[in-house]
């Protein structure tokens, strides 16, 4: 990116404006960040697919350096053939007459190869079909919306093809109240670009720019984004960046989207830093503009950074940050840059200020394997580094457990320390799509351990100081599986996908029954009982669920997410942890104090707490909770130090009350 002049800098709006957006986002230099913006106006002006114009007129562009000539083929409502002119920079263009919304279209390669459009925006017959022309008007009801800062999230990982028996963005309208009344402050959505057949996780994606026809299409998404915001739920939406899937990806005849300078685990890896690959940087940022822009999306999660490799000056996650913050600040709302990276790297949420990559958050997968290792006594797989307590105690109180340290899972040194790590940068969970489909039966930790120890990780989670994720239906102990399914048309494809499969298992140490990714039972399996939230222990669950969102949302020290506001303390070789918290003002204003047993035993403990009266907000071994025990004091006055004798794997919340 080049730098402009101050004089061209303040012509382009209020210096001050622009300078505290620049503030916001961490950059320092006003300059810079106008860099930013000439960076997203030249994106702009080469961004590829089919752009109605209005009055019966489309623009067709196309990346193609590696061929002589393009023509775009509109097979549907009326055929036509037109050439496309070479613009330069391999780019080739046209405008053409008598196209409208719904007209399907190929390009024609060199007179010989018909491919859909790499940026098309609707494939309606599947990955192998024409690409749709999409108008990108849409009735927005959504100019009430206030974005909420990223401390205020407590996402919603849902599947849209599972999550409901439809399937369909539409379909999961109707429990967005669910949610509201549930606590939940953002949806996240597994990706939704447009993959082969009708059921897939998502991430075998090979149209960036289209969403999935099965599922309603872009009319749906924003549909399903406008109902959110009605409701106060930003939405977040899961982009794959790091490869495309392997049926339906034709972008290699277009160009060098893909290099073998590297490998990932599921496909070729992107180019984003060998010859040609500015193009390719421009096409993917250009992705994650037009999500946050036309979609009204709040944020973007980027699966698997680690895969995303690039030995560039400037790392292509640098460049697409600053991007997305700029366009936030022009749209006056942020757009927030999470990762999911299993590295454990601080730098990459440090602003550019601090010297680092300047993403807003990223998946702390750390936290869900020191407590799911302790919790269910599993030691295969990722979970090989965890189980003792001490790791939940790091966890609560720095955020990665795996900080220099060798894995073995992993046979080397993993990490580095997240101590100065802002807490609201860090989001945790018990489980995701993740932990659970890659499991032989596609178990939940629900299916794992009792209600005890569910109530104890809930709270766990909810009474951290990070940002809390929860997966679909773990709020109400869905018994259903959540197993890896995939839909392709090639046999051959899906014996290697059954293969590999298995062969991870083996590697992995996970026995029991697995299922055939390619069976649409499998997909069926996955599906939600949503009529088991209101029953037994199901419900149970869901109340503990609420209540906890509604004390950490309620009570002012939990409402500020803050690892300097806060002391973890380990009793008993750290199977008991009291972990204090606290809101400021000129003094300590408000304290609580949350206690978990992480141990089968019964214990009996001691610990200092500040004199005076604390009243007990939760105590999940209580009658009203289905434990063990009968309703205990509802508070305490203490003069220093606080008794109590813990139920096995129980949790207790305690608010210190306000002098007399």
């Amino acid at each position: 990116m080049t730098d402009v002049s101050q004089e061209e800098f303040n012509n382009r709006g209020d210096a001050e404006s622009q300078s505290q957006q620049c503030r916001v986002h961490g950059a320092s230099d006003p300059l810079r960040f106008s860099a930013a913006q000439r960076f997203i106006m030249q994106i702009e002006e080469t961004t590829s697919g089919a752009l109605y114009l209005g009055d019966g007129r489309c623009r067709f562009r196309i990346w193609a350096p590696r061929r002589r000539r393009v023509q775009v083929h509109v097979v549907s409502p009326r055929d036509q053939t037109v050439r496309l002119k070479d613009v330069g920079d391999g780019y080739f263009e046209a405008e053409v007459d008598d196209v409208h919304p719904g007209a399907l279209y190929f390009y024609r390669l060199d007179m010989a190869l018909e491919r859909p459009d790499p940026a098309s925006r609707l494939q309606p017959q599947g990955v192998h079909g024409p690409s749709e022309v999409v108008s990108a008007d849409f009735a927005w009801g959504d100019q009430d919306w206030r974005a909420r800062p990223l401390a205020e999230y407590i996402l919603y990982e849902l599947h849209v093809g599972t999550f409901t028996s439809e399937g369909t963005f539409d379909g999961v309208v109707p429990n967005l109240d669910r949610l509201v009344d549930l606590g939940i402050t953002a949806v996240e959505l597994m990706p939704v670009a447009a993959f082969a057949g009708m059921r897939d996780w998502g991430y075998d994606g090979v149209y960036p720019f289209a969403v999935q026809h099965n599922y309603g299409g872009p009319e749906g998404l924003k549909r399903l984004v406008n109902e959110c915001h009605r409701r106060g739920l930003a939405v977040v939406l899961d982009v794959v960046y790091n490869h495309l899937g392997p049926e339906g990806n034709y972008l290699a005849d277009y160009g060098p989207y893909f290099t073998r300078k590297y490998s990932t685990a599921w496909g070729e890896a992107i180019n984003f830093d060998g010859p040609e690959s500015r193009e390719v940087r421009r096409f993917f940022i250009a992705n994650a503009l037009r999500w946050i822009t036309e979609f009204h999306l709040d944020g973007l999660r980027l699966d698997a950074i680690h895969a995303i490799y690039d030995e560039s000056a400037e790392h292509f996650l640098k460049e697409l940050a600053i991007a997305m913050h700029q366009r936030a600040a022009t749209l006056g709302r942020p757009a927030y840059v999470i990762a999911e990276s299993n590295a454990n790297i601080p730098r990459l949420t440090m602003t550019r200020e601090e010297g680092g990559d300047g993403l807003d958050a990223q998946w702390n997968d750390d936290f869900h394997y020191a407590l799911h290792a302790r919790l269910t006594g599993e030691r295969e797989s990722h979970y090989r580094d965890f189980g003792a307590p001490g790791q939940i105690t790091k966890a609560l109180a720095e955020g990665f457990v795996l900080t220099g340290q060798f894995s073995n899972y992993k046979a080397r040194n993993v990490g580095e320390s997240s101590h100065r790590t802002p807490a609201e940068r860090l989001l945790v969970f018990l489980q995701n799509h993740d932990q659970a489909g890659n499991r032989p039966g596609g178990e939940r930790f629900g299916h794992l351990v009792d209600l005890e120890r569910r109530k104890l990780a809930a709270a766990v989670l909810l009474l951290s100081p990070y940002v809390p994720l929860l997966f679909m239906g773990e709020e109400y102990d869905e018994p259903a599986p959540f197993l890896f399914f995939t839909d392709f048309a090639d046999r051959g494809l899906n014996e290697n996908v059954r293969r590999g499969r298995r062969a991870y298992f083996k590697d992995n140490d996970w026995r029991g029954k697995d299922f055939d990714p390619a069976d649409p039972a499998t997909f069926e399996k996955s599906r939600l009982s949503q009529r088991l939230r209101g029953e037994g222990q199901h419900a149970l669950l869901l109340a503990w669920y609420r209540e906890l969102v509604r004390l950490r949302k309620e009570l002012p020290a939990l409402r500020q997410l803050s690892k300097k506001q806060m002391e973890v303390v380990p009793l008993d070789h750290h199977e008991v942890l009291v972990m204090r918290r606290w809101s400021m003002g000129p003094l300590v204003e408000h304290e609580i104090a949350a206690v978990f047993n992480l141990s089968e035993r019964e214990r009996p403990v001691e610990f200092h707490l500040a004199a005076g009266r604390w009243i007990q907000q939760l105590n999940s071994a209580a009658k009203r909770w289905h434990g063990p025990e009968e309703t205990g004091p509802a508070e305490l006055t203490m003069d220093g130090t606080m008794r109590l004798r813990l139920s096995p794997w129980s949790a207790m919340l305690w608010e210190r009350g306000k002098s007399e």
